[in-house]
C-alpha cells in the first residue's frame, strides 16, 4: 500500500472527507482510516426538528462505519495524543496508527456552562438546548407538556 491518510473524527466533516478521498484515490495507492470515540453519528441539522415532532431521533442516528465507503478502515477509539514528529496517533486504550496525512475533523463541543446561569436550576427540566440529542428530546417533551405561558429563545452564541 502507498500513502496512509488518517481522519480524526467520524462526524459529517470527517465522513465526507474520507468518502471524497476514497473516490479520489485507489485503495492500492492510499489507505484511509477514520477514528472516532463512538459508533453513533447524529445528523445534527435534524435535531432542530425533534422538539416539534417533525423528526424522530431514531432516524437521525446512524452507525458511523456504515456511512463510510468500502475501502475505508474505521477504528472506534478515543485519542490519547498525536505525535507530529513520528506521524502517529496513539489511542487512549492502547495501540496506534501511523499516517502520511492527518485530517483533524473532531467537530465542535457544546459548552452551555460558559453562559452564566444557563445550566443552573431548571437545566434539563425547563431549560434546554436542541444542539444535542438529549436536549432536543427533552425540549420535545417539555413542549408537549406546555399549556401556556412564556417561551424564551436565547441564542447565546453562534453554534
Amino acid at each position: 500500500m502507498g500513502k496512509h491518510i488518517v481522519v480524526l473524527g467520524g462526524g459529517t466533516a470527517g465522513t465526507l472527507t474520507a468518502n471524497r478521498l476514497r473516490r479520489m484515490y485507489d485503495e492500492r495507492d492510499c489507505g484511509i482510516t477514520v477514528v472516532d470515540q463512538d459508533d453513533d453519528h447524529i445528523y445534527q441539522p435534524g435535531l432542530l426538528f425533534v422538539p416539534f415532532g417533525l423528526a424522530q431521533p431514531r432516524h437521525l442516528v446512524r452507525s458511523r462505519p456504515q456511512q463510510l465507503h468500502t475501502g475505508i478502515d474505521y477504528r472506534r477509539a478515543g485519542i490519547d495524543r498525536v505525535d507530529l514528529d513520528a506521524r502517529t496517533v496513539y489511542f487512549a486504550a492502547g495501540g496506534w496508527v501511523r499516517y502520511d496525512v492527518l485530517v483533524v475533523a473532531t467537530g465542535a463541543r457544546l459548552l452551555p456552562e460558559e453562559t452564566e446561569g444557563l445550566t443552573g436550576p431548571g437545566w434539563g427540566e425547563n431549560v434546554f438546548t436542541f444542539y444535542d440529542l438529549p436536549g432536543a428530546i427533552g425540549l420535545h417533551h417539555a413542549l408537549e407538556r406546555f399549556d401556556g405561558g412564556r417561551i424564551v429563545v436565547d441564542v447565546a452564541d453562534l453554534p
